[in-house]
């Protein structure tokens, strides 16, 4: 790795946001995953959770993975809803899945300068039942049209696109966030992936 190559490595791995995640629940597209994995690499997210308990794992985007933007991701894959909710629950404060309820908060009223973890459900069927039933609350993408929904890929975009504008606003680009092991764990396996280019 070379000297340029790596500052920039780390100059990315310096505005990871580790109290920021996304949760994706039984989405079957691969375009749609790979989609919110660029996404997610865009606005300095490095750590996001797969649940697949009502669909096969996706094998290809495990720890060794060469798609694109998973290979510069940490990927958590569960197939046990209990268990994915409890690795979330020692992580982050406060989980929101997208759900049209009467009592379901609008994206701009959460607090993204607080650690957040936002489930999106299956492309079918959105967040189940035992999902939302295990959250601290529902939210919602404000829309004036006539569908009130939007493909999963485009939904996460804007949502943490959202959160990314409340931090930046808030400086927590500004300082590292991610700790130093982690980070001197990232870089190396970054520098791996990298021989390959981008």
């Amino acid at each position: 790795m070379t000297p340029e190559r790596r500052a920039k490595l780390t100059g990315v791995l310096s505005r990871r946001q580790p109290n920021l995640t996304v949760v994706m629940e039984n989405v079957m597209d691969p375009h749609n995953i790979s989609a919110v994995m660029r996404t997610c690499d865009a606005v300095g997210i490095q750590e996001i959770y797969i649940l697949n308990n009502k669909i096969p794992p996706h094998k290809k985007w495990g720890a060794k993975s060469s798609s694109s933007a998973a290979k510069w991701l940490t990927i958590h894959q569960f197939t046990q809803a209990a268990d994915c909710m409890a690795a979330l629950r020692s992580r982050y404060s406060r989980i929101y899945t997208t759900h049209l309820a009467t009592d379901a908060v609008g994206l701009y009223d959460i607090d993204f300068t607080q650690s957040v973890a936002l489930v999106f459900g299956n492309e079918h069927a959105g967040v189940s039942d035992e999902i939302r039933a295990m959250a601290d609350g529902n939210f919602i993408i404000p829309q004036m049209g006539i569908i009130q929904s939007l493909n999963i890929s485009v939904a996460c975009a804007v949502s943490i696109y959202e959160a990314f504008r409340q931090k930046k606003q808030a400086g927590h680009y500004d300082q590292p966030a991610l700790g130093t092991e982690q980070m001197e764990q990232l870089l190396p396996l970054w520098g791996i992936y990298d021989e390959g280019g981008e």
